[in-house]
């Protein structure tokens, strides 16, 4: 089951969703559309070690936009900073970023509940395309779970990315134990 729109505003409105900054006219039948930040990253190394803290460059998006290349790998955010305390969040692309050949996450589109922050986007691209700020990006969708979470994530003391801020964050494969 997908939280509609009414349900999902009825979450908010009782503090079990949160969306900042939000604006009505992004809501959906049934998702909130969100809108890409205005800082985009890269990996230093061209290589990457799953053992390493690997370092990420950010960089502000112009106005004029900023082109992204096939073959190079991004990592973005999106504007809106969100906290899910009752429901499991999924980021999804929109069908106007797929058909420009835009992935926004290789793997990483499901939230745990208790996820607070902005969502750092996994961005890859299929040919040239330019990219600008504030541009719609993805859309949030919301299940609800079945039976009680004995811990949500943001009260997990191993939360990696638990208060993303509204700036790209690399991976932290890097503390976890193997």
């Amino acid at each position: 089951m997908i939280l509609t729109d009414k349900r999902i505003l009825e979450e908010m409105a009782k503090g079990t969703i949160k969306i900042v900054p939000y604006n009505r006219e992004d809501l959906g039948s049934n998702s909130y559309d969100v809108h890409l930040g205005s800082t985009l990253a890269k990996y230093v190394d061209a290589e990457l070690d799953a053992k390493k803290h690997n370092k990420i460059e950010c960089f502000e998006i112009p106005e004029e936009g900023y082109v992204l290349h096939p073959h190079e790998f991004y990592l973005g955010v999106t504007a809106e900073y969100t906290e899910t305390h009752a429901h499991v969040p999924f980021l999804e692309g929109k069908s106007s970023t797929g058909r420009l050949g835009i992935d926004i996450h290789a793997t990483a589109g499901k939230g745990d509940v208790g996820f607070c922050g902005n969502w750092t986007l996994e961005i890859s691209v299929k040919q040239p395309v330019r990219v600008y700020k504030g541009m719609p990006i993805g859309q949030l969708i919301y299940f609800p779970v079945d039976g009680e979470i004995e811990v949500k994530y943001n009260e997990k003391g191993n939360a990696k990315y638990s208060h993303q801020p509204n700036m790209p964050v690399e991976s932290m494969m890097w503390k976890n134990k193997f």
